[in-house]
């Protein structure tokens, strides 16, 4: 992940998934795109904003966590 200054809702998924900690905190809010067989068609493309609207997930929290884990 290239170093980032703030995390936010127009962030690709694709720009954190690989982080560890980001993938713990992705993980406990649920974000099913960890899992999802199609994620890699789509995490290019994919803003947090998109994936916390479909799968009506608490976006405001989410960027909270991650950005307190960015080094």
């Amino acid at each position: 992940m290239k170093k980032t200054a703030k995390i936010t809702e127009n962030t690709f998924l694709s720009e954190i998934i690989n982080n560890k900690k980001f993938q713990k905190i992705l993980a406990k809010y649920q974000v099913p795109c960890l899992t999802c067989p199609f994620a890699i068609f789509e995490i290019q493309n994919l803003t947090l904003k998109e994936v916390c609207e479909t799968y009506n997930l608490n976006l405001k929290n989410i960027l909270k966590e991650l950005n307190k884990n960015i080094k």
